[in-house]
C-alpha cells in the first residue's frame, strides 16, 4: 500500500518542536515530535509504534518500533526533499 501513495508534506519546525503533517488521497496524518525524544505514533497504516526522529546534517530519520519496525529518511537539498522508507 505504501509504495503505491504520493503523499504530500507540510514540514514546520518551530524552536525544538518539529510537525510533520502528511496528505494522500489514502489518509491525512499529523505528528508533532522533539528530536531525539521518543514518542507514541500511530502510522498510516493503523500500525501503534514508539517513533525515534534523529536529524544529521541535512537528513531527517524516522525510526519506528513495532511490528513490523520500519526506518523513514527523508533528505533535504533547498527546496526539494526525498523520502525512502523500508
Amino acid at each position: 500500500m505504501g509504495g503505491a501513495l504520493k503523499p504530500t508534506q507540510e514540514i514546520k519546525v518551530e524552536g525544538n518542536k518539529w510537525h510533520i503533517k502528511t496528505i494522500s488521497t489514502f489518509k491525512t496524518t499529523e505528528i508533532e515530535f522533539t528530536l531525539n525524544t521518543p514518542f507514541e505514533e500511530t502510522t498510516m497504516d493503523g500500525r501503534k509504534v514508539k517513533t525515534t526522529c534523529t536529524l544529521e546534517g541535512q537528513k531527517l530519520t524516522q525510526d519506528q518500533k513495532g511490528d513490523p519496525d520500519s526506518l523513514i529518511t527523508r533528505d533535504f537539498d533547498g527546496n526539494t526533499m526525498t523520502m525512502v522508507g523500508v
